[in-house]
């Protein structure tokens, strides 16, 4: 049995980037921050590749480190086991749609080759048929014998699985809701436009 150890690089022609010498040691060194759930930070975390298609995307449009990682995390959260389309990425994300367009389709890209199906890390639970008894990675397994339960609290697996019915529709009414109202503003902005030709014509 040998234990695989990760081998060493030599090639350190990046460390002054990394690591700045104009250190200087600060006044304090235990810093609070006020918890606020404005400033909460997305769960998706910035990879290698992805710093590289934000620095060559930086070239051409206006795109930071972390605008990146809540784009890539609102795409995954509205996401399930199907992944959003370009339509449903532009009302989740609210940006310029030439820049929705570019992170969709390298977050599409990027989805499509992971594995796991979620490029956001999460903790892998046991299926409902059963079939992941023998999975070791498996965090939390069900208990193989009933334990004795009170009557008042009774855990009633057909009222969960309509909750998320219901959270699903209403996401989905969402949605819709939010394309309507496009469609609605931009027939309103062609009402004007088509009123403004008529006046330039005729007066």
């Amino acid at each position: 049995m040998v234990i695989p150890v990760p081998e060493a690089e030599s090639n350190i022609a990046y460390y002054e980037s990394l690591y700045p010498g104009d250190f200087r040691m600060p006044k304090q060194l235990i810093h609070i921050q006020p918890f606020s759930l404005d400033t909460e930070q997305p769960d998706y975390d910035l990879d290698s590749e992805d710093e590289t298609f934000v620095n060559k995307l930086k070239k051409k449009m206006d795109l930071g480190a972390l605008q990146f990682e809540e784009m890539i995390d609102r795409l995954e959260k509205g996401s399930g086991q199907q992944p959003v389309s370009l339509q449903e990425a532009k009302l989740l994300l609210k940006e310029d749609d030439e820049l929705i367009k570019e992170v969709y389709e390298y977050w599409s890209r990027k989805r499509k080759a992971c594995q796991s199906g979620s490029l956001i890390p999460v903790v892998k639970q046991e299926k409902r048929d059963g079939s992941s008894t023998s999975d070791p990675y498996v965090a939390f397994r069900r208990r193989t014998e009933k334990m004795q339960t009170r009557k008042n609290r009774k855990n009633d697996e057909a009222s969960y699985e309509k909750m998320l019915k219901l959270r699903r529709d209403l996401s989905r009414a969402v949605t819709i809701l939010e394309m309507i109202k496009r469609r609605e503003k931009s027939k309103r902005e062609l009402l004007h436009l088509t009123l403004e030709i008529v006046e330039k014509r005729y007066v």
